[in-house]
């Protein structure tokens, strides 16, 4: 048996790492259509609002887990926070909406419980990232050029680092990126920038028309948007906690 490490006499315990029980708010989806998630989301929110108040929420996607459509993460994500919910993880995922869940930082949970856990090793090291989906290396900080069109239905994400697209980004099309987004085209599609945290990050682009724009989670959709923002190179950032939209 390993002896202990002597303790100085003046030493003061600071701390103390152990597990415990919580019961969460559980968020359970049926759908992945987030405006009309939005929508509810609003109306659940609006009833009771100091409920939600930097609750830690659990995402429930046992009635999704049997689809291999992405759950749109960064979205939900950002309209959780928005209302002032704290999403701290996922359970029932299959194992490409968990491993979505995780880029964004999200724990997976075990079934019934609070506690985080992970899928096998084997098992994650076995999967193929699909065509629609190709992450950069999260381990140092990188760059995902993109050299063709972003179609409809498409999504890429850059860990780690910026995303750059050489083209459009097609409607229906998403761009995900832990850094900055340079779109050297038309965006009509949705862009993530900064979806861990990263208030500093930023979306350029040579001309505005998107579905929905987000930085670390704030975001407006095409409707909030401002007219007459088309057919300009514009450059999005965070001042004070609101998405503020310049041309370049």
């Amino acid at each position: 048996m390993a002896a202990k490490p002597k303790q100085s006499p003046n030493y003061t315990q600071t701390l103390e790492l152990k597990t415990d029980s919580f019961t969460f708010p559980v968020l359970q989806l049926f759908a992945h259509d987030m405006d009309a998630v939005a929508t509810q989301l609003a109306l659940t929110v609006e009833q009771a609002p100091e409920l939600f108040h930097n609750t830690p929420v659990i995402i429930d996607l046992h009635k999704l887990s049997k689809t291999q459509t992405a759950v749109d993460f960064p979205l939900l994500v950002g309209l959780m926070r928005g209302y002032q919910m704290i999403p701290v993880g996922v359970r029932g995922g299959n194992q490409l909406q968990n491993e979505m869940a995780e880029m964004m930082e999200l724990a997976i949970l075990a079934e019934g419980q609070d506690k985080p856990t992970r899928p096998p090793a084997k098992a994650k090291s076995a999967a193929k990232p699909s065509a629609s989906a190709t992450p950069a290396s999260p381990s140092r900080q990188t760059s995902l050029l993109i050299s063709r069109p972003v179609r409809s239905g498409q999504r890429h994400y850059a860990a780690g680092g910026d995303l750059i697209v050489m083209g459009p980004v097609n409607s229906g099309a998403e761009i995900v990126a832990d850094g900055n987004i340079h779109v050297y085209g038309t965006l009509r599609g949705r862009a993530h920038a900064g979806v861990k945290g990263n208030k500093q990050a930023r979306i350029f682009c040579h001309d505005l028309r998107a579905e929905l724009i987000s930085i670390a989670g704030r975001y407006r959709i095409n409707m909030d948007l401002e007219t007459g923002l088309g057919g300009k190179p514009m450059h999005i950032f965070l001042r004070d906690k609101a998405l503020v939209i310049k041309e370049i």
